[in-house]
């Protein structure tokens, strides 16, 4: 058990100057993340625009059922993922529990309904304000879509940077199907828990000052596009 104040100091160094293993460990979360984000955009943006635009039978309960998925524990999706990736499971012969590529399915289903519910409320709104121009126009639902989606692309560039924020934070459901294996599958949250249980608090804490970092970045990211899509409905 390192001294707090020697951790930190190491820490540091650290942050610095990175190591081998700490640049892998930060690359692999960061490529995790991000294509669980991208994958999930792609998901669930067309999932949010046609539930903001479309009125069915049972829409209320489907919306329930998009929002109660945006809490759903991040364990419970590393277990059904698991278990369908698993050599018994449907996908076994895939090959692919206890790879990056398993990390990232658990990601993207953790993070698809976020994007959908928050895109859904944006893009209902919008809808709501431009419904009588879009009949005026005769637009079809493709087109309503697509003017939906440019002008409220500030917002929904603020769900996905929301989404990679709470994937690039994620531990259990990577932690459960990516196993944390040594320069394999082991990204800055279970390098966090497993060198926090080694009682190796500086490589702990520098991937804790990252992490953190990132965090940050990216709220800082989101405050500016909304602060910039506000001037911008200011000056429309």
């Amino acid at each position: 058990m390192q001294d707090f104040g020697e951790a930190f100091a190491l820490a540091f160094g650290l942050v610095l100057s990175p190591t081998g293993d700490l640049a892998e460990i930060v690359g692999l979360s960061l490529r995790v993340s991000l294509t669980a984000t991208v994958l999930a955009c792609l998901l669930g943006l067309p999932l949010g625009a046609l539930l903001a635009t479309a009125r069915f039978r049972g829409r209320g309960a489907v919306l329930v059922f998009v929002n109660a998925l945006m809490g759903l524990p991040p364990v419970v999706v590393g277990l059904l993922v698991y278990l369908s990736l698993s050599r018994a499971g449907p996908l076994g012969f895939l090959g692919l529990l206890y790879t990056s590529t398993a990390m990232i399915v658990a990601q993207t289903v953790l993070i698809t309904p976020i994007v959908a519910a928050l895109s859904r409320q944006i893009l209902e709104d919008l809808n709501d304000e431009y419904a009588e121009q879009f009949r005026a126009l005769c637009l079809t639902r493709w087109q309503s879509v697509q003017a939906l989606l440019w002008d409220g692309r500030y917002a929904l560039l603020t769900v996905a940077l929301a989404g990679f924020g709470r994937a690039v934070a994620e531990v259990g459901a990577v932690m459960i199907v990516g196993g944390n294996i040594d320069h394999l599958t082991r990204v800055m949250t279970t390098a966090i828990a497993l060198e926090t249980s080694k009682g190796e608090l500086a490589l702990a804490l520098a991937l804790g000052m990252i992490l953190m970092a990132i965090a940050l970045g990216v709220n800082a990211l989101v405050q500016s596009l909304r602060l910039s899509a506000e001037r911008q409905a200011a000056h429309a």
